[in-house]
């Protein structure tokens, strides 16, 4: 799917009582990847904080096909699909040993300190490509 991917084990405590990865613990997979992306490129957060440049995530999308269990090593892929006036849209993919597991588009908004949208910069659309 993607040339960027992050390996994750599954521990205990990701699990529920029925012995799979939580699903909300999925969203929180999918952030780690996007994040270690952006970072790949030179796209540090805390940094356009600063500029009082945010990212807020406006929409996910998931469909779960697998489960993912206790101990299991797992891939979070992260695509840029799109990129938009103020609008990033990333397709993410999760799989074990080459099984997809999990499915995700997930659109993260350019905002101010006042949560308003903004136009994404030049330079970030430039790295994101």
């Amino acid at each position: 799917m993607s040339d960027f991917s992050i390996q994750k084990k599954i521990y205990y405590h990701d699990t529920d009582c029925g012995g799979v990865v939580y699903y909300a613990n999925y969203l929180k997979y999918l952030e780690e990847a996007r994040t270690e992306f952006l970072l790949l490129r030179g796209i540090e957060l805390p940094k356009l904080a600063e500029r009082d440049l945010l990212f807020v995530v406006g929409r996910v999308e998931i469909d779960y096909k697998a489960p993912a269990r206790y101990q299991d090593k797992i891939a979070i892929s992260a695509r840029v699909e799109e990129t938009r006036l103020s609008a990033v849209r990333f397709y993410q993919e999760v799989s074990r040993d080459g099984l997809l597991l999990v499915t995700a588009r997930t659109i993260l908004v350019c905002v101010g300190g006042n949560f308003k949208p903004k136009k994404l910069p030049e330079e970030i659309k430039l790295r994101l490509e």
